[in-house]
């Protein structure tokens, strides 16, 4: 059985007893966390989706750790400029261990939908519309073509120059 849960912005795939690692959260070590913004809940091939997250479905864990991540080096360089500049940065962040989805340790089961009742046809009777039928095109109603006019020629203007 596994969830997928949005915590702080990004989205995880998480399984019970398993530890992610999350941008740093504001909580103690040792703090009980819920997670209500489950996206999608897969138990035993049965997969619930949220539109946009699951009702009461909740994602428990707790705050094992508060970790720096490995250092990433950032490079910027313009070539023929001498213009070079190198900067490392570490991220902060909490581990998290999942003890239960949905509070329980497993999903709820999905209510069927009730499906709205049916009008009767006796109590709303449907109106019909009424469409006027078309009548074929005779020989005397059709429409002639138009006549278009012959061009006449271009007016010769007189030459600008020596007269």
């Amino acid at each position: 059985m596994y969830a997928i849960v949005e915590i702080a912005g990004q989205q995880f795939k998480v399984e019970n007893g398993k530890k992610i690692f999350v941008h740093r959260l504001e909580a103690e070590e040792g703090t009980k966390l819920d997670f209500d913004q489950v996206l999608l809940i897969e138990d035993e091939g049965k997969i619930t989706i949220g539109e946009p997250v699951i009702k009461d479905a909740i994602v428990e864990g707790v705050v094992v750790d508060h970790v720096r991540g490995d250092k990433v080096i950032v490079f910027k360089k313009k070539r023929k400029k001498g213009y070079r500049i190198k900067n490392g940065h570490r991220q902060n962040f909490s581990q998290v261990e999942i003890t239960s989805i949905n509070g329980i340790g497993a999903p709820k089961k999905a209510t069927p939908k009730k499906e709205p009742k049916q009008v009767e046809e006796a109590e709303a009777p449907v109106k019909e519309k009424k469409t006027a039928a078309k009548k074929p095109a005779t020989a005397k109603e059709e429409v002639p073509a138009k006549k278009t006019s012959a061009k006449k020629p271009a007016a010769k203007k007189p030459a600008k120059g020596k007269e």
